[in-house]
């Protein structure tokens, strides 16, 4: 029997070592890896199903083995342990090592497939997209692309990183509800129903995407091909518009209404799941200082002003190009956005103006640029240009920067180095617009127990949107910011409990604890007001 000591400490260096089931889950992990990496090399598998299933099942199984030693045996609690400690976790060589490689993979996945394995002018498929041919025949009946190789491998990571985060929070219902959620939703919607919709009905160009992204995520949804394609469908198609449509301007504010922004961006939301699930391990590395605040609010509403305008400007030249297939000239269109618009800020601000934060004003001169930008293309823009510029090359610019470098590129290759929500907290359009809704227009917020709050920090240090929760709680007042993605991990970590996620009348939610003095009011008469 060993006399040693063993030091639990939560500081000791003692006990970090890695357990065999551990290094097992890592090695059978790195084994469904290294089958990928050779495929990206165009090593020739004489099987590509059977060493597909292989590598696919290793990578799966790796993570689950991991998941479990790691987790299963420790006490009921969130332990973040040694974050600050590690190389992967505090933007050592490991994590530059990673966002390098996530970010050279997202370069070469949307400007140079090729060196994937894509096929061009009629060539076969080779390389890691031609290992992927027998999964993707299997699903939507065609060879592979790099869309549905990075498709498949976006939904192994959520759904195995899924089940490692479902362990660490198991003893939180909030977090399984939610993670279980977003594992469902990336299979179903994201992955699975379009690809077996797009067999059945192999001439629709509408089915292969994403069917729950909606616009302006979905960045392409007012483009011509895609609204021809939807009008010419037939009753599918048309179904197809009219949903989508009404997930804009109908759904997403009801349920923005009773649930805020995060029954999209914790729930739904395919950048979200990944974020949530993969991305976990580097919340703690989104930055909560005030100056980066402020640069969120530039960086979020000059793209939510860019993807309206562009928006926008695809609606009016298809309206230009194609006058028998809408009800409304480009005009009317024109004027009808600009009509709303202004009287949407009008009443915001009449009804609102009280409770106007720095982010609302952002949002309402946002509002103001728009209205401007749309009346200056309704004079100044033909049928092939919009303000003087080709807009073939306004589509082709707004896709590579908001669909592709921004999204991808920084959004995710950045993950080890600036935090899991970068490109939900910096540059999302869908974000912004929804979080304008919350600020405003929802019953949700999270509230506060101040005389609870010990000023532990770890609220404001798991925030992945870089929201300073601390200050919140110490003064015992509400969250309610456009930014909150409703997430929970600030009430799941807090050891005191201060922190709650509530859905109550929207009124007197913002600024609902002001500190008051007792000359400054009567006590009896605001009681008797709150009855």
């Amino acid at each position: 029997m060993s006399k040693s000591i063993k030091n639990i400490s939560i500081a000791s260096h003692q006990n970090n070592g890695l357990s065999s089931v551990q290094k097992l889950g890592l090695a059978l992990g790195f084994i469904g890896l290294f089958i990928l990496l050779l495929a990206l090399f165009n090593i020739s598998f004489p099987n590509k199903t059977l060493w597909l299933s292989i590598s696919i099942i290793s990578i799966l199984a790796g993570i689950v083995l991991y998941a479990n030693a790691t987790y299963l045996n420790r006490p009921e609690g969130i332990s973040n342990n040694g974050l600050f400690h590690q190389s992967l976790t505090n933007r050592g060589t490991i994590a530059w090592i990673i966002g390098i490689v996530l970010t050279l993979f997202y370069v070469v996945l949307y400007w140079f497939p090729k060196y994937l394995g894509l096929g061009e002018n009629g060539a076969t498929n080779s390389g890691i997209i031609a290992f992927f041919d027998p999964l993707s025949l299997l699903l939507n009946g065609k060879l592979a692309s790099q869309w549905f190789v990075y498709g498949t491998l976006y939904t192994i990571a959520i759904l195995g990183l899924g089940y490692k985060f479902i362990l660490k929070y198991r003893h939180n219902k909030y977090q399984l509800v939610r993670t279980i959620s977003v594992m469902f939703f990336q299979l179903g919607f994201a992955f699975l129903i379009p690809e077996i919709l797009e067999k059945l009905n192999p001439d629709k160009a509408y089915f292969a995407k994403d069917l729950k992204n909606m616009w302006p995520l979905n960045y392409y949804f007012f483009n011509d091909w895609h609204l021809k394609a939807l009008l010419n469908g037939g009753n599918l198609g048309m179904f197809m518009l009219v949903f989508g449509i009404a997930m804009i301007f109908i759904i997403s504010p009801i349920l923005t209404y009773f649930y805020g922004k995060r029954w999209y961006c914790s729930w739904v939301c395919g950048c979200g799941g990944l974020a949530e699930t993969a991305g976990d391990s580097f919340r703690h590395l989104s930055n909560s200082t005030q100056k980066v605040w402020k640069l969120e609010r530039w960086m979020i509403h000059s793209v939510l002003v860019f993807s309206f305008v562009m928006t926008i400007a695809v609606i009016f030249t298809f309206l230009s190009n194609n006058p028998g297939m809408s009800f409304i000239t480009k005009d009317q269109f024109i004027y009808g956005i600009v009509a709303f618009l202004i009287v949407f800020t009008g009443v915001l601000y009449i009804f609102k103006r009280n409770d106007l934060d720095a982010d609302a004003k952002f949002t309402m001169l946002t509002l103001v640029a728009i209205i401007i930008i749309s009346i200056m293309i309704n004079f100044f823009s033909g049928n092939q240009n919009i303000l003087f510029i080709d807009s073939n090359s306004l589509r082709e610019w707004y896709g590579f920067a908001i669909g592709a470098a921004f999204s991808g590129v920084i959004g995710v290759g950045f993950y080890p180095l600036l935090g899991n929500r970068v490109w939900c907290r910096f540059g999302c359009p869908m974000a912004a617009i929804l979080g304008l809704q919350q600020r405003l227009f929802s019953k949700f917020r999270i509230t506060t127990n101040g005389g609870q709050c010990i000023s532990c920090g770890n609220c404001t240090t798991h925030c992945e949107m870089g929201i300073d929760v601390r200050s919140y709680a110490q003064k015992g007042e509400n969250i309610v910011r456009s930014s909150c993605v409703g997430c929970g991990i600030c009430s799941a970590v807090c050891p005191r409990g201060v922190l709650k996620l509530e859905n109550d009348t929207p009124s007197g939610r913002i600024n609902s604890n002001e500190i008051l003095l007792g000359n400054d009011v009567n006590l009896m008469e605001l009681l008797n007001n709150k009855k």
